[in-house]
């Protein structure tokens, strides 16, 4: 039996107020646009894609987060303070994390990976 091979994968948010989420995105965080099509817009989102397309029948929850790793997030947190629900932190399991809100009320989790973090470390074993 083939196994399944995954090619692509996208974040697929519908909103209450679809043109309102887009100029979010586009605006305040800033993403670049993949692709418009009518009735949604495709921004890379690093790695991945967050597509905003259709009307939500019911309003979003906190079970739907976006979780976006940034350079310094002191500094994008300042740039989108007033989306801001939770300033910049250092967490228990060491990352530095700030929470924004989107105009659904979806929460964004900004994380910044310090240099000292495992997840920065060379998993790789010496030759």
């Amino acid at each position: 039996m083939p196994k399944m091979e995954i090619l692509s994968s996208r974040i697929l948010i519908r909103s209450a107020d679809p043109a309102e989420t887009t100029a979010f995105y586009r605006d305040e965080l800033k993403l670049a646009i993949y692709r418009e099509f009518p009735g949604g817009t495709v921004f890379f989102l690093g790695q991945g894609f967050l597509e905003v397309s259709g009307k939500a029948k019911e309003a979003p929850t906190e079970a739907t987060q976006l979780w976006l790793q940034v350079r310094d997030v002191d500094l994008a947190a300042k740039e989108l303070e007033e989306h801001l629900i939770r300033p910049p932190k250092t967490e228990s399991w060491g990352l530095r994390e700030a929470w924004l809100i989107d105009p659904d009320g979806r929460h964004i989790v900004l994380v910044q990976v310090p240099d000292d973090h495992p997840l920065r470390a060379d998993s790789r074993s010496e030759l």
